[in-house]
């Protein structure tokens, strides 16, 4: 299976070597990852501290560049954080749907 890695921001900054565990487990059952590299933080940090306006584009950008991993054949996101997995599942549209953007919020 074709696995693009969501790194998180906090992983990539603080954690690294989580990220790199993370390859290496999904490496060893015999998939390959990729790392879409124009992602950044997915906007928990500002949804949860009540910055949605501004995790506007966060999400947004989130949605682009794992929608284009999607098209480049990736058949599954993983992530070594549940909290930011939780966001991107729970938060995301409800942050575009505030903003009144129907579309990414279908699209997240």
């Amino acid at each position: 299976m074709k696995i693009a890695l969501f790194v998180t921001c906090l992983g990539d900054v603080l954690f690294p070597d989580v990220g790199k565990a993370t390859v290496r487990v999904l490496e060893r059952l015999g998939h390959e990852v990729v790392f879409p590299t124009d992602q950044t933080c997915c906007g928990q940090m500002h949804v949860n501290t009540g910055y949605q306006q501004d995790a506007l584009g966060l999400v947004r950008h989130h949605v682009d560049v794992f929608e284009q991993a999607i098209a480049d054949g990736v058949e599954a996101i993983v992530a070594p954080s549940g909290s930011c997995v939780g966001s991107v599942r729970h938060q995301h549209a409800v942050v575009a749907e505030r903003a009144g953007d129907e579309r990414l919020a279908a699209r997240a």
